[in-house]
């Protein structure tokens, strides 16, 4: 009898703590919704159909939700598909999705190890410190030193940008990339290191196309990134790969670095960047050489953004003429003929600047995927370390939740009633949070100059074919061809 009494209270005890449990266990805690995976690719051919894949993960989120779970070939995955969620995972919870992608090509493009790079490494204490050091450069604000430098920086090569533009054939179908890629390099050149190339020096045009032809490919996806098994079949890719990286690294080391070694003077202001990291390297007992080159490396390679969101403004405006006309007419009413633009322009042109707000929106710039470095939650769903997050900025610039007839191209959008421009808080191109691109604004300042210098200069129509890839801010690095036809007015 006592044992039966004894068993009774053991059942009771487990019934009563088996529904405490159900109680207290969290509805969200049922797994994400998405596709079941195939064996070994996952859900990789549902994206297959596609030009990009946030075209997929779009067409996906109408059947699984705003988020969902996907697995590409091994690797889980979970896809933001909304605003709220985008902020959560970027800003809410920032430190805990401070992973990046490990993908093969990132290593090989950074020495073998992407944490050397700073948009494509795991976030750290190293990293934060290296991005503390390039914020007064690379964010410069409007009323600061740094602004009137990056404005004097600009107007001097447009000088030397102009004068090579003059060099091209006119009313002719011309290739004008690789000598605004050139400029573009220019202005970060001697901006960061104090020194610029002439045009027509073999290894500076050789390391231009060498750093493009990266921009292209990070802005690339392939199989091998999530089948890591197929990585023999890559072997040329990844050694090309390889082999732009290093000559790049050569050219920096032997022609910049090197002149800054041998004439830095510790004891005095910084006279750049360049400068300003070599003296963290010698006073930063946990910085290394390869930190500061690789840092620099970067930055400098943020001109190939630049020169490829000028070439895709240039599609737009040879797509739309009026677009290029009203821009025309801003840049006459603030030069009067007399001179280029310049930095302290802006304010006045802000019909300008919409046009680069709205090129990037339709380009719609792919976020960086980020990868969670803690078990943690979103939207009250679990989500495990190592799991990638793919924010779909993709629905935020394309949707019609959020954009009135988002298919058209109208700068319009980003203008208020009183003609200043606005940036609605769902437009992020650059990403926001901690991991936020931090070289925005001298994309921003760059590129308004060199639009406007060429449409100061030039009727501008197609050569060739002009297609972009939906979802990418990169044209091959061999994209399309314009027509230049003289304005005949005197600029400077």
């Amino acid at each position: 009898m006592i044992v039966v009494s004894v068993l009774c209270v053991i059942v009771m005890v487990l019934l009563v703590k088996l529904w405490a449990t159900k109680i207290r266990k969290p509805k969200t805690a049922k797994p994400i919704p998405g596709p079941e995976p195939w064996p070994l690719i996952g859900s990789l051919h549902l994206l297959g159909k596609y030009e990009t894949p946030f075209e997929g993960f779009t067409a996906l989120s109408k059947i699984y939700g705003d988020i969902f779970s996907i697995t590409m070939g091994s690797t889980p995955c979970v896809v933001v598909n909304n605003f709220d969620l985008i902020k959560e995972v970027l800003i809410t919870k920032g430190g805990d999705f401070g992973g990046r992608p490990d993908f093969m090509r990132f290593h090989k493009l950074f020495g073998g190890d992407r944490n050397n790079s700073l948009a494509l490494c795991d976030w750290s204490v190293l990293q934060k410190t290296r991005r503390s050091i390039a914020r007064t450069y690379c964010s410069p604000r409007f009323t600061s030193l740094q602004y009137a430098t990056v404005n004097t920086v600009g107007a001097n090569e447009l000088d030397a940008f102009m004068t090579e533009m003059q060099k091209l054939p006119l009313n002719t179908p011309v290739d004008i990339k690789p000598v605004v890629l050139a400029a573009c390099a220019n202005m970060f050149l001697q901006y960061m290191c104090s020194t610029s190339f002439p045009y027509d020096d073999q290894q500076f045009k050789k390391v231009v196309r060498d750093f493009d032809e990266i921009f292209w490919e990070i802005n690339q996806g392939y199989a091998v990134d999530f089948l890591p098994w197929l990585l023999p079949m890559y072997s040329k890719h990844m050694s090309k790969l390889s082999q732009w990286a290093a000559d790049i690294r050569e050219f920096i080391l032997a022609r910049i670095v090197q002149d800054h070694v041998n004439t830095l003077d510790y004891h005095a202001p910084p006279r750049d960047f360049t400068d300003a990291l070599l003296i963290h390297l010698r006073d930063d007992p946990n910085m290394e050489w390869n930190h500061i080159i690789f840092e620099l490396e970067d930055f400098i390679g943020g001109h190939s953004a630049i020169g490829n969101l000028v070439m895709m403004i240039l599609a737009s405006v040879v797509k739309y003429p009026e677009v290029a006309k009203k821009i025309q007419e801003e840049v006459d009413e603030v030069t009067r003929g007399q001179r280029y633009v310049n930095l302290f322009d802006k304010a006045a042109m802000p019909y300008t600047e919409a046009v680069l707000w709205e090129t990037l929106r339709k380009g719609s710039s792919p976020i960086v995927p980020h990868v969670a470095s803690t078990d943690t939650e979103i939207e009250g769903y679990p989500i495990k370390r190592g799991t990638m997050i793919f924010l779909n900025n993709y629905e935020l610039n394309l949707s019609p939740q959020y954009w009135d007839e988002p298919e058209k191209f109208k700068p319009e959008r980003f203008l208020s009633p009183a003609g200043n421009v606005v940036k609605p808080a769902h437009f992020i191109p650059f990403s926001t949070g901690k991991r936020t691109c931090i070289g925005q604004r001298l994309v921003q300042c760059f590129s308004f100059i060199i639009v406007s210098t060429l449409l100061q200069n030039y009727n501008i129509t197609p050569g060739s074919e002009i297609k972009i890839k939906p979802g990418c801010v990169a044209v091959p690095p061999d994209c399309f061809k314009v027509i230049l036809i003289p304005r005949n007015l005197k600029s400077n």
